[in-house]
């Protein structure tokens, strides 16, 4: 990932990156485990069963899914009786974009014995608002992978001292539209921070890091009139200074803003980033005022900074799941798609 050159100029848009984000209706792990399913996924008869156990490592601050076996699978390949499969992971509705994980392929098998640890570096916080989906798959090198089942578990209901070996028959997979936004839409974003940064090698003074928050776009903005002229404004709280505030251009009549503009603030220790919070709001030019539209704070959300209870340091658990994410990779930038929530502004003076 390249970020744009300049700090503080927008650059040309890039080409979006567009990710569907899977939804399952299936949650139950009894009834019938022969479905037919036709569409995207190949046709076959899901029957058979996973065998894994999940596991939260509170040291590593990782979530562990060990994936034992697969018993009695289709076959893919009937005239045969065979298939190739692997196992995938996704964790729904995920919108900071920890990805998929995957087993290896073992071949010519209905019984595959996989014994790998699938891992996932997040908060157990966050853990605790998805679904895990485990599905498995027919591995295809010269067409379409074929979906062979899956099963589903609810993460805000799991007991994490059970650490045993879950044995579930495998579901068939049912599409069904995304869950309903908060309706203030949503902005796609990249953080990172750099630890160390010398500006001056003559001199001999303490060096400090940065911070770099890149907007890209948002997506479904409310509309609070027949057009809307959005632009994002940014505060490393709790400095509200107006040295502070950054923001983007405004882009006129769009509910859908490419913004694709970096944002830089110097002077940030790594001690800093459990006390700070950055705080983006989304915002409506009018010919007389500004209308704030949403925005979302990246922090720990602990409610408090440098000793201070404060109302800002309030992130959300995915909100604080990215900025985590930027804190266990120093240098690397860390993306996710945020849905935007109603807050008040820690600065409204400087619209």
């Amino acid at each position: 990932m390249t970020p744009p050159s300049s700090r503080l100029s927008d650059q040309e848009h890039l080409k979006k990156l567009s990710k569907s984000v899977p939804s399952f209706l299936q949650r139950e792990f009894s009834g019938s485990v022969m479905t037919m399913y036709n569409g995207d996924f190949g046709s076959v008869d899901v029957q058979g069963s996973i065998h894994f156990s999940i596991n939260y490592v509170q040291k590593l601050r990782e979530f562990h899914i060990f994936v034992a076996e697969c018993r009695d699978l289709a076959a893919a390949d009937p005239k045969r009786g065979r298939s190739d499969p692997y196992v995938k992971s996704y964790l729904i509705p995920d919108k900071i974009h920890l990805g998929k994980k995957k087993t290896s392929v073992k071949k010519k098998t209905l019984n595959p014995t996989f014994n790998e640890i699938l891992r996932y570096r997040i908060s157990i916080e966050y853990l605790r608002t998805q679904t895990l989906v485990l599905s498995v798959w027919h591995h295809d090198t010269f067409g379409k992978n074929i979906f062979l089942g899956e099963v589903e578990v609810e993460l805000s209901k799991w007991n994490f001292d059970h650490t045993h070996m879950n044995d579930l028959p495998l579901k068939a997979r049912t599409r069904a539209t995304l869950a309903p936004s908060s309706g203030r839409g949503e902005m796609r974003l990249a953080v990172r921070f750099l630890p160390k940064v010398i500006r001056n090698q003559a001199k001999e003074v303490p060096t400090t890091g940065e911070i770099h928050i890149w907007v890209k776009e948002c997506k479904s903005l409310p509309l609070i009139r027949a057009t809307i002229d959005p632009y994002v404004k940014c505060f490393v709280l709790p400095d509200t200074s107006r040295k502070s505030r950054q923001k983007t251009r405004v882009l006129r009549r769009t509910a859908d803003p490419a913004f694709n503009h970096t944002m830089v603030y110097d002077g940030i220790r790594e001690a800093d980033l459990a006390e700070a919070c950055v705080e983006l709001t989304v915002w409506d030019r009018d010919k007389l005022a500004s209308n704030l539209l949403g925005g979302l704070r990246l922090g720990a959300g602990t409610g408090k900074s440098y000793g201070s209870v404060v109302d800002w340091m309030d992130s959300t658990p995915e909100e604080a799941a990215l900025w985590e994410r930027m804190m266990a990779s120093p240098n690397e930038w860390a993306e996710g798609v945020l849905p935007l929530r109603m807050m008040s502004s820690a600065k409204t003076a400087f619209k």
